[in-house]
């Protein structure tokens, strides 16, 4: 019998699986895929937005602001990464001037500070790359970036370290109430809880119907997106916008926490949940767009292109709801979900608190956890004494990335474990620089496979049918 299921492990789950393991609780995190941060999380913007697009009053507003106030605290606690590097938000003609003169004074309402106009001059003094058809802009000093699966990565972990449990692989089925508690099954495990909690991204409506609700429907929204190269990780300095449109935020010009520069995403309303291709004229987009914020952008340095899928609710704000007693619906959070993450997490341990959950505080929490790159950024001298203990340190095994075989071996031994090679990505960068894994993949197989204890022709990249290799070659090698 669990106290608490939480049917999701994006972000957003992470983070309220870890809020709650403060308090003497059984806690169950479900996810369907092989590895946590696989929806939403594993693929988006990786901005904390500072809060002056949401509509006043609302919670994607409220959340956002308290989510942005939070985050310096959450990833020193957790070892991530987190920038505050401000965000721009530019114009391109005289009415643009109109829609950056009410969105400072929404996030005035909002609570954002420090928020300013700029006139071209003032932009290019910041930005000397700006594109040349910019006028004017709208500057927050309180935006930032993340990582965001390594935030989720850490929160899962640190939740973990403190007792929850974690399930990958189970696809829930079925939600039927019995008595005063919940029976949640994947069709062959059934697992009893007194609470649930709904954070399944674009399934979570598909969840809530399997509850019982159906007052809410969610839609996915493609984004597609370019990652370019180290080298060109300083192009720009702040998270560079265009004027907000229906469709959401629109292109964004942003360096990365671990030092690329990011274009995209698009945005499109699409019916098949798992539709993560890019395509030619989404790609062309968002070159065009962004090289009409930023110039100079070197696009023959794209190492990678990739689509995320956002979850829009019917509704038109975050749905953070209890239709019914001990049931906590967590959906629509599409854009700023992951700057809202803490926060939202803060609000779903009020409404179970309002629902009678006691909330005893545990004086064993563990608040903090290691950095994943803690090897990565070490001085010199630090390097040379782990590598005196452990000599696998030594060893590079990602070149473009600089990762070693300690650094691997430590992530695979280390809740969440990885079992594929993308969740060694996530966890290290490996594979993620220019090469794209072409010279380190065949070594993280045969750790994984070592480590794993299985052949190394099993081991996937992303889980499924996705395998590495397909078999031994005449000579047996």
């Amino acid at each position: 019998m669990y106290d608490i299921l939480i049917i999701g492990a994006g972000v957003v789950g992470g983070l309220i699986a870890r809020e709650l393991s403060r308090y003497r609780l059984r806690i169950g995190i479900l996810e369907r895929m092989p590895d946590v941060a696989m929806g939403a999380t594993r693929a988006n913007s990786a901005i904390v937005h500072a809060g002056f697009d949401a509509k006043p009053g609302t919670l994607k507003a409220k959340l956002n602001v308290r989510g942005n106030a939070m985050m310096e605290q959450v990833t020193a606690e957790l070892g991530v990464n987190f920038c505050r590097n401000g965000s721009l938000v530019v114009g391109f003609r005289e009415e643009d001037r109109k829609t950056l003169q009410l969105l400072l004074e929404r996030g005035i309402e909002n609570g954002v500070p420090g928020l300013s106009l700029l006139n071209r001059e003032e932009l290019l003094a910041l930005e000397p790359n700006i594109g040349d058809g910019v006028c004017c802009a709208l500057l927050a000093p309180t935006g930032g970036i993340v990582c965001p699966y390594g935030l989720c990565l850490a929160a899962v972990g640190n939740a973990i370290d403190n007792g929850a449990e974690l399930k990958c692989g189970y696809e829930v089925t079925s939600i039927r109430r019995v008595g005063d508690f919940f029976e949640v099954s994947n069709g062959s495990d059934p697992l009893c809880a007194r609470r649930v909690v709904n954070c399944a991204g674009v399934y979570s409506d598909t969840v809530a119907r399997l509850a019982g609700d159906s007052s809410f429907t969610v839609t996915p929204r493609r984004g597609e997106y370019l990652l370019l190269d180290r080298v060109c990780g300083k192009t720009v300095s702040h998270t560079v916008f265009r004027c907000p449109s229906k469709m959401g935020k629109g292109i964004l010009v942003s360096p990365t926490v671990d030092g690329n520069l990011l274009l995209g995403p698009t945005a499109e309303d699409i019916s098949d949940r798992e539709n993560t291709e890019t395509t030619a004229a989404g790609l062309a987009a968002v070159r065009l767009q962004a090289g009409e914020q930023v110039k100079n952008i070197d696009f023959g340095k794209v190492i990678t292109s990739f689509t995320g899928l956002r979850a829009v609710g019917s509704t038109g704000d975050f749905i953070l709801n209890m239709p019914f007693p001990g049931f906590v619906n967590c959906a629509g959070i599409e854009s700023p979900g992951l700057t809202s993450s803490p926060a939202i997490a803060e609000y779903v341990v009020g409404l179970l608190r309002e629902d009678g959950m006691e909330t005893e505080p545990r004086d064993d929490f563990l608040p903090t956890r290691e950095p994943m790159h803690a090897f990565r950024d070490a001085d010199p001298d630090k390097k040379n004494d782990i590598i005196r203990q452990h000599p696998e340190y030594a060893r590079v095994i990602c070149r473009c990335e600089t990762v070693t075989e300690g650094e691997i071996l430590h992530a695979i031994r280390t809740e969440p474990r990885p079992t594929d090679v993308d969740g060694v990505k996530r966890r290290t960068r490996a594979t993620m620089g220019r090469c794209q894994g072409g010279f380190c993949t065949p070594h993280i197989v045969e750790l994984l496979a070592r480590e794993n204890g299985i052949p190394p022709e099993n081991v996937t990249k992303c889980g499924g049918a996705s395998r590495i290799l397909a078999g031994k070659t005449k000579g047996g090698c």
